[in-house]
């Protein structure tokens, strides 16, 4: 044991999904930042955004968890199969995330994370990718897709983190991202050119499109380079 080392562990907060009263988060978020190095703290859902500022407020990162659709930044019409998001969930998310984007915090977002992350800051989102955009492959496991490849741009953070230029991911979505938020860029792509990853100019917002704790076996690097940026 090493408590020292613990001591001097970045505390990171972790938002969670919301269903029927309850707020629920996979274990797998957890395990990710803990091996990494980071001390995992669930941000509770509140209304007082002076109570979340005074929580938020000694934590040195943020993580925004997979979630369902989002109607902020929309383009189109959403379909049958996606539900949007609680507002419960979706309000305390935004403040969330205001909070760090202000202070210019680390954050990390993670499918509909990503996607809330590009929307807050001014992007836009398709409603439904394979009708709204020609060409695109089927991205959404409930509709039966499996894992594709991505792209990674050589000069991306993300490719410094992961050393290669191609990547097998798993697909989860249905939503994607029209125009990019104020200050992002892409850094990897699908083969249908479907935006898969994101960073900001400030080099400490990034975003992904897949999910990276379902895959720690080669994604693990993903977290510890998240860790290091916010000791």
């Amino acid at each position: 044991m090493n408590p020292q080392k613990w001591e001097q562990a970045p505390w990171i907060g972790i938002t969670t999904a919301y269903k029927a009263g309850k707020q629920i988060l996979d274990f797998c978020y957890i395990q990710a930042i803990e091996t990494a190095g980071g001390i995992p703290l669930i941000i509770p859902i509140v209304k007082s955004t002076d109570a979340l500022q005074t929580l938020t407020a000694g934590l040195d990162g943020l993580v925004i968890v997979g979630g369902p659709a989002i109607a902020l930044g929309l383009v189109g019409d959403l379909p049958d199969d996606i539900n949007l998001t609680d507002p419960m969930r979706i309000g305390s998310d935004k403040n969330v995330l205001e909070l760090f984007i202000e202070c210019e915090k680390p954050i990390l977002g993670i499918c509909y994370g990503m996607q809330l992350l590009n929307a807050q800051t001014g992007g836009k989102l398709y409603a439904d990718i394979e009708r709204q955009v020609p060409g695109a492959l089927n991205h959404s496991h409930i509709r039966g897709a499996g894992l594709h490849s991505i792209e990674i741009k050589p000069d991306s953070r993300l490719h410094r983190i992961m050393g290669i230029n191609h990547l097998e991911v798993n697909t989860m979505h249905i939503q994607a991202i029209a125009e990019l938020g104020e200050g992002f860029h892409a850094t990897a792509t699908a083969p249908d050119g479907v935006i898969e990853a994101i960073e900001h100019r400030n080099g400490r917002f990034m975003g992904v499109q897949f999910h990276p704790e379902r895959m720690l076996d080669c994604m693990q690097p993903l977290f510890d380079d998240f860790i290091r940026f916010c000791h």
